[in-house]
This record gives structure tokens, sequence and C-alpha cells, in this order.
């Protein structure tokens, strides 16, 4: 029987759990889709569409978009059974989604590979995305700690700082987004007034010389995390206090622990371990598709 697409069903829930078991079987770290499966089904709306391969009754592959804002989709969670692999799966899933994202209103489409795994990589391009950015995560620990430079709560500031930085440049303007955990989108001036009102807007030295947002809190492996959109700086000082005043930020919340995302580059990344961020061991790719409405 030829292969169908349709909406996921809690039915499928256990061919889901078959079909991811082996996905990263060369690490050691587990599928997340198993664990969200049921709220992608529940969630399903005008904003959030999740689709199955269907072959002879049994979903045999899986994948997720999300509308971000006004044109932004994210697209995510997109496996194939290994059994199944090589036929064109991916790219079909992928087809109706970008044709549902395009009819909802977005114009452009992202989605993030870990820089490991290549079929991910593969299958990315194969479907029509360009890389456009990478970008790693910084952790440094929550701590009563004060920063050797000034560190202010201006979103004001933090714009400006933003729109000069070569971080920014580097990042394409995209940072974490506010309502999806592992997607990025364009941070705009709004959004960044809005979180410095509701979560933390940091800014470095009286002169700028640094900035960061916290976007929300959120529960991981039985740890509360503090999560901020993005961090950029000019140099390894304001490095050190950016980073300072984040763990000091997040010593108030009580939180365990950090999450930042940082721009993919040598500076960046050195700088960030020099200033004790505990950086992750690898990056992580965006690839995007410029304008949904050409393929769809």
């Amino acid at each position: 029987m030829s292969p169908t697409v349709r909406t996921a069903r809690h039915d499928d829930y256990e061919a889901i759990v078959d079909l991811t078991s082996d996905v990263w079987a060369d690490r050691a770290m587990a599928d997340y889709i198993p664990d969200v499966f049921r709220d992608w089904v529940d969630d399903d709306g005008p904003d959030r569409k999740t689709l199955v391969v269907d072959v002879d009754g049994h979903a045999v592959g899986i994948a997720q978009a999300v509308i971000l804002t006004e044109t932004e989709a994210w697209f995510q969670g997109m496996r194939v059974d290994s059994a199944h692999r090589g036929k064109g799966l991916g790219s079909l899933l992928t087809d109706r989604l970008i044709e549902w994202a395009a009819d909802a209103g977005a114009s452009v489409g992202r989605s993030m590979v870990f820089s490991w795994n290549e079929a991910g990589l593969g299958q990315s391009l194969a479907a029509g995305f360009e890389a456009v950015t990478s970008f790693r995560w910084a952790h440094p620990e929550p701590a009563d700690v004060t920063p050797e430079m000034p560190v202010g709560n201006d979103p004001t500031t933090a714009w400006r700082y933003w729109q000069g930085s070569d971080g920014r440049d580097v990042l394409s303007g995209l940072a974490l987004d506010s309502g999806e955990s592992w997607a990025l989108s364009t941070l705009t001036r709004e959004r960044l007034d809005r979180l410095g009102t509701e979560q933390a807007v940091l800014t470095v030295g009286e002169r700028p010389q640094g900035m960061a947002c916290r976007v929300r809190t959120t529960d991981a492996d039985g740890d509360r995390l503090a999560e901020y959109a993005v961090g950029v700086w000019s140099n390894v000082d304001a490095a050190r206090a950016l980073f300072d005043g984040i763990a000091a930020d997040a010593a108030r919340l009580g939180v365990d622990g950090t999450r930042i995302l940082i721009p993919e580059t040598p500076r960046h990344v050195a700088q960030a371990a020099y200033a004790g961020g505990d950086i992750s061991e690898c990056p992580d790719y965006v690839f995007e598709i410029p304008d949904l409405r050409e393929l769809s």
C-alpha cells in the first residue's frame, strides 16, 4: 500500500515509541518525542499540526510544524522508522507541513538539527532548507555574586546593543522563542520590551557592552532551569559580568541551573568558556526556508 500522510492520533503512540527507540542508538540520550507525543496530539489546532506517515495502518514517520509568529513557522520532531528510511517519507511529511504552514500565513520556516546528526542534516537539505546559523548553550551556575561591571534591566539599552552586535548578525537576528521551548524566532523590540516586564532583560555597562534576556523558567530532568533567549557581549570582561549577572538573576529565582543561547563563533565560545559559562559540547544548526509559498 502507498504511504499516506494524516494527522497524528493517540492510538499511534506505540508505533511512535517503536520508531523513535533507535534514532540515536549511538548516543547516551533518549528521544524526547514519546514524552511529548500525547501533548502534541491534544494541542493540534490552528497554530500547530502533527502529521504521521501511515503505511498499512501503521505510523512509520512523524513531524510537527508550529506557527511561532505571524510570519514564522518552526518544523520539529522529524523521525522516520529505520526500516522505511531512504524512501522519501521525510520529504513527504515536510512537503505537507510546508503547505500547511504557508496556508496558515507563515512565510519563513525554520528547524534545528544537532550538529552530530548527519542524517538530520542531510534530510534538511533534501527538504529544501538552507543552513543559516549555529549556536551553543552556556550554563553558568546560579550564585549570589556581584558582577564587576554594572548590570541593569533596560530593554531600550539592550535593544540598542543587540542591533549593533556582531552576535546578532551571526544569529541572523534569532533568539530562543518565548512560547516554544526548542524553537528560535526573530527577536523584536516589542518582544524585548515584554520580556523586560514579564521576565528580565540584562544589560552590561553604562555604555552597553552586552545583553541577555530571560525568556522563562522550565523543568528539565527534575531540575528547574532559567532559560535566556540569547546572550551577546563585546569582550571577555563583559562576558564575565553578563554571566555573573545571569547567575545572580537565576539565584534570586531559586532555580537549579541555567541555559543561555550564545552565537557559535570562536570568540563567543572561547570567551564563554573562559568566563565560566560551562558551554555545551557541540553546536546546534538552524536551517531555513526563506519563502514557504514557493514550495507550497
